[in-house]
């Protein structure tokens, strides 16, 4: 009787809890995967559930499966979303994901990471910055074109004091203020 333990063949990779939930989350089924680590079925789910995998239903591994380009599609649209235009889980859920849990499913599917709440909140400040910088320049021109500012203001939806801010922000010289109420004709008839 042979003793001695057998070598680890080269191919044995450590079953982890993430891997099976990548390839679980990839379309995978449990039997499937229960037949190719030749771990217990049992296991596979505990593992599944230790790497907080959300698990489908029978009927959604059947619409993944007959869906397959489709879902390829919708992913790799839900990551344009997501990296290019600052979209959060929520609004991938609303453009066609369904849940903000299959939302993050498909964007790993396609390639792409999920950042966390304060990365996204630094994207969308840094853009909004970008664009009210922008808006401010232009205003400035129109200013200095001779538009006044509660014109600009009633133009871009904005209070005046937020031109007006908006207007120092980027430097520009303002004009003097005209008094045109009846203050300013009484002073003038005296």
């Amino acid at each position: 009787m042979n003793t001695q333990p057998s070598a680890p063949h080269e191919d044995d990779v450590p079953i982890t809890p993430r891997a099976l939930r990548a390839r679980y989350e990839a379309g995978a089924t449990v039997d499937e995967l229960v037949a190719d680590s030749e771990l217990s079925y049992g296991t596979v789910i505990n593992r599944l559930h230790k790497a907080g995998t959300v698990m489908r239903t029978s009927w959604q591994t059947r619409r993944l499966r007959e869906n397959g380009p489709a879902r390829q599609r919708l992913a790799a649209h839900l990551r344009t979303l997501y990296e290019q235009h600052g979209a959060t889980l929520t609004e991938l859920a609303a453009a066609g994901a369904g849940t903000r849990p299959a939302a993050r499913r498909l964007l790993i599917e396609a390639g792409g990471t999920p950042r966390t709440t304060q990365e996204t909140l630094r994207m969308r400040s840094a853009s909004a910055t970008s664009k009210r910088k922008k808006l401010a320049v232009s205003l400035r021109a129109k200013y200095e074109a001779g538009a006044t500012v509660p014109d600009l203001a009633k133009e871009c939806s904005y209070s005046i004091a937020t031109v007006y801010r908006l207007l120092r922000q980027v430097g520009t010289r303002m004009r003097p203020q005209h008094r045109h109420g009846p203050a300013a004709r009484v002073s003038k008839r005296s």
